[in-house]
């Protein structure tokens, strides 16, 4: 287990695209993080029924995103490519039906490495099953033993890259979100969120050394994400979301703690405060990822990414052709910039990062904690902390004083209602004891045992 106390990237200048500390080096050569950004492609299905009937249809589905998006990159001259496969419920509940997709994509993957040489990596992405049972059972029972076997099985047929999308303590994150209720939050993600992910990590660890799989990365997009789509929508405020971004990375920062290695999870915006302390490399969304949500940080995203995606289309038909080889071609000239300014030496590099940065940060506190100088200030915050939920803590005291600094001086313009919000959750943040156990002791009477099972979770 590997204890962070001191920030991979010091200089916030040394936080840009394409380069990592610590590259990721694929068998076939792929190195991600060591200076290029590559698109990293992430489809679905169109609105369908998904059962054995119709499993002969999905799998020709997949074939056909796959086969056009590879000729695509091809004829793109991709430096490389990595293609992310998530797993819908039903392909996670039976885990023979995943294993099967990430077959067919793993054999044209391989052909198109030996007939034009492109290179790629294959994510593979089982859903969070757990929580299809209420309460959720998070360490027992048959739906956590059918997604162990779906993460089995999938590395068993070629997945490269392992990651999921967890969601332990999200069974009272939703509520608190929307009720402005930061304590809970802080509990969710500091304590049992941080304490389902070292369960579950090292489940996903010991799966991906026996079948010669790369632990990757997870992700807080039930959390933080939620929070970002529901600020976008004005049913809670944007500093609210913000925050809640910067409390999540912690939970997130487990799964490297239990030896992940990246890259991050795309929809991970947590991602750059991991790159700052682990040195790993994170894959990040931003404006392509339009075709699934939208958000206040399209480009932003881009100044740190060593991946870039689309977050996930579906197989439709556009005019431009099937939707996943069209958000294909966006992330490839995407990435190509990124790369042309890379080759053009630091100054160029730079001054593409800072623009990308600058174009988003004044308009929004989720896009303004996203910036590098702001991202190693707090990420050396966070990690001088030794526990999940101190680290929690401390992110959200540390959080609110930036944004109201950045109010202050003009930076990221708050409106009043912000403001007032600001100063309502800074006072919560003030409360939160400095003892995992105050905490603990806390919400015992506050915790609804109809919605969540504590033991689940190692705690009484």
């Amino acid at each position: 287990m590997e204890i962070y106390k001191h920030l991979a990237v010091k200089d916030p200048d040394d936080l840009i695209f394409g380069h990592s500390p610590r590259p990721l080096t694929l068998p076939n050569g792929l190195v991600i993080g060591g200076g290029l950004v590559y698109p990293e492609l992430n489809f679905t299905l169109p609105p369908m029924s998904i059962s054995a009937e119709t499993m002969p249809e999905i799998r020709e589905q997949y074939r056909q995103i796959i086969e056009s998006a590879c000729a695509r990159a091809v004829d793109l001259y991709v430096p490389g490519l990595v293609v992310e496969f998530e797993l819908l419920p039903e392909m996670t509940r039976t885990p023979e039906w995943g294993a099967e997709i990430t077959a067919i994509l793993r054999d044209c993957l391989d052909r198109f490495a030996q007939r034009d040489g492109l290179k790629s990596a294959l994510r593979v992405t089982p859903n969070d099953i757990r929580e299809f049972e209420r309460p959720p059972r998070m360490r027992s029972g048959g739906l956590w033993d059918d997604m162990i076997r779906s993460f089995e099985l999938c590395a068993q047929a070629g997945a490269d890259l392992l990651s999921i999308e967890s969601t332990g303590g999200k069974e009272i994150h939703d509520d608190a979100i929307l009720y402005a209720d930061l304590p809970t939050v802080a509990y969710a993600l500091g304590v049992l969120g941080a304490r389902d992910m070292t369960f579950l990590w090292d489940m996903i660890v010991r799966v991906g050394l026996k079948n010669g799989a790369i632990p990757a990365g997870d992700t807080a997009c039930g959390f933080a994400n939620t929070a970002m789509v529901l600020a976008e929508i004005r049913h809670i405020p944007r500093v609210w979301a913000a925050l809640i971004r910067v409390m999540s990375v912690a939970r997130s920062l487990v799964a490297f703690e239990r030896g992940a290695v990246g890259p991050g999870k795309d929809c991970a915006y947590e991602g750059p405060y991991i790159k700052a302390i682990t040195g790993y490399p994170i894959a990040m969304e931003g404006a392509e990822a339009a075709v699934a949500h939208s958000s206040p940080i399209g480009n932003i995203a881009k100044a740190t990414a060593d991946l870039w995606s689309n977050e996930s289309v579906q197989n439709v038909r556009l005019l431009g052709g099937a939707a996943p080889t069209v958000s294909l071609e966006q992330l490839a000239y995407a990435a190509r910039l990124m790369n042309t300014a890379t080759e053009a030496g630091p100054h160029t590099a730079l001054m593409l990062r800072n623009l990308f940065v600058a174009s988003d940060t004044t308009y929004d506190p989720q896009a303004y904690v996203l910036r590098p100088d702001v991202v190693i200030d707090l990420s050396r915050e966070i990690i001088a902390e030794e526990t999940a939920y101190g680290r929690v803590r401390r992110a959200a005291l540390a959080t609110a004083q930036c944004l109201r600094k950045a109010h202050h001086d003009g930076l990221c313009p708050l409106s009043p209602q912000e403001v007032n919000w600001l100063d309502r959750l800074s006072k919560q943040a003030d409360t939160l004891p400095e003892a995992e156990e105050a905490l603990i002791e806390q919400m015992k009477d506050q915790i609804d045992p109809e919605k969540i099972r504590q033991d689940q979770y190692g705690l009484t």
